[in-house]
């Protein structure tokens, strides 16, 4: 890590901050060593659109599937919902619906200002992701896409 220089009269050694270098090093090569960078730097373009297009397909099938059976829920419910009022069983307060309606829609409004912290980091580290991955990540969308239509 240091390097070592020689003189002829005396030896002298360069000081590495230990802080910096761990900052600089990426928190998967510290796991997993050196060969766990990149998709982009170990694999070649035609594996990373097969790897990024399969697993969108099935991201994609999957994200249908459920998506399906969550609008069949929610849309059971609100007919369900429907048909006990108009039988009797339930009664709703329209107007008090109306009401909170309108304070979650004020209490949204204040809170669309600016995006939390949190929110701004994780959009960076995937733009980095995406960046650094072009073409897994265009072979990921083409396979979601097809994986939805499906």
């Amino acid at each position: 890590m240091a390097e070592k220089k020689k003189d002829k009269s005396e030896e002298t050694f360069e000081v590495m901050d230990m802080v910096e270098y761990a900052k600089k090093q990426r928190w998967w090569n510290k796991i997993f060593g050196k060969n766990s960078g990149p998709v982009a730097e170990k694999y070649d373009v035609a594996t990373q659109l097969a790897i990024g297009g399969v697993s969108g397909w099935c991201a994609g099938y999957l994200f249908q599937k459920v998506g399906k059976l969550a609008a069949s829920a929610v849309g059971g419910g609100f007919f369900l919902l429907q048909m006990a009022n108009h039988t009797g069983y339930i009664k709703v307060d329209w107007k008090r619906v109306e009401r909170d309606v309108n304070n979650a829609k004020k209490q949204l409004k204040l809170n669309t200002d600016k995006p939390t912290k949190e929110v701004r980091t994780k959009v960076d580290e995937v733009q980095t992701f995406v960046k650094k991955n072009i073409i897994l990540t265009g072979g990921f969308a083409g396979g979601f896409l097809l994986g939805l239509a499906s």
